[in-house]
């Protein structure tokens, strides 16, 4: 199978600057949105380092299967799955390297959420409050689960959902990057049909937008770009209290399933961030590429 993705950030309508970062590798099939914090540029520290890393790692690992786990091979789950949650932990490993090396970041982190696409599935993790979703056959679901003090409320039982929604510190993850020597990484691993859509996001977004928004606006089946600029544009209409970050990725069949006689041309794999743009609030990334077959705390 192969994928098409667009992705999208925006500073959003209240902040000065912009702490989330993405990465679109449509090489390998990768996607990562983070979400930053610790203001003053450094959040935008952060999700930088986290994005270039996880891409590193998993580039490191395209073909060397046999390298070094450095936090342990887990045999309950796939390669894919030791892969991406492994590039996570790397990840957090050079965020609190860079603030020991710079005193000056202290307090910073970031949340990430990252997709992993082969032949057969979709390979997720995320930590924070940064979320995944799937759209199929004409319903919306959410794949992850917010590691946020609300959240935990909320499974507990003593916060309903609307409660949620309005509480003054539903802002507050309990997971991050950058917050502890280790990071507990969740991971979810889908199997793949043509016509699924995920939807990776930071907080500005489904802050402004609940889950039954989203839904809706899924219904609507536009294509990816006009469907993410909605998206973020909604999320500004309703306030834009944060920087608003959406990469929505589409599976497709393979050109041969289609009767198509040549392959598509692969996008040119380019790691994006909302970091040093002064003069504009948006940054963007388009990619249609094919998928070559592999093996099997917050403000």
């Amino acid at each position: 199978m192969s994928v098409s993705a667009f992705g999208l950030t925006d500073v959003g309508r209240k902040r000065r600057h912009n702490e989330d970062a993405y990465l679109l590798d449509a090489e390998r099939g990768l996607f990562v949105v983070a979400d930053g914090m610790g203001g003053h540029a450094a959040g935008e520290v952060a999700s930088r380092i986290t994005v270039e890393s996880i891409q590193e790692y998993i580039a490191a690992t395209d073909e060397q299967h046999e390298n070094s786990w450095p936090f342990g091979f887990n045999s309950r789950v796939s390669l894919e799955g030791n892969r991406l949650t492994t590039a996570v932990e790397k990840a957090n490993e050079k965020v609190m390297r860079a603030v020991q090396n710079k005193p000056e970041l202290k307090g910073m982190g970031t949340t990430v959420v990252a997709a992993l696409f082969d032949a057969e599935r979709a390979t997720l993790v995320h930590v924070g409050d940064s979320r995944a979703y799937l759209f199929r056959d004409g319903e919306l679901r959410r794949l992850t689960d917010d590691h946020s003090w609300v959240q935990e409320q909320v499974n507990a039982g003593i916060l309903s959902e609307d409660e949620a929604k309005s509480h003054p510190l539903k802002n507050v993850v309990t997971r991050a990057l950058g917050g502890a020597a280790h990071v507990s990484v969740d991971l979810i691993e889908v199997p793949v049909r043509p016509g699924d859509r995920f939807l990776l996001c930071s907080d500005g977004l489904t802050g402004m937008l609940p889950d039954e928004d989203l839904f809706a606006h899924f219904r609507s089946e536009g294509d990816l770009e006009k469907t993410v600029r909605q998206l973020v544009d909604m999320a500004n209409d309703r306030g834009g209290v944060d920087n608003v970050t959406a990469i929505l990725v589409e599976v497709e069949p393979d050109a041969a399933d289609k009767g198509e006689g040549r392959a598509r041309k692969e996008a040119v794999r380019q790691p994006a961030s909302a970091s040093g743009e002064s003069t504009a609030n948006r940054r963007e990334s388009p990619v249609v590429p094919p998928r070559k077959p592999g093996p099997e705390p917050r403000r």
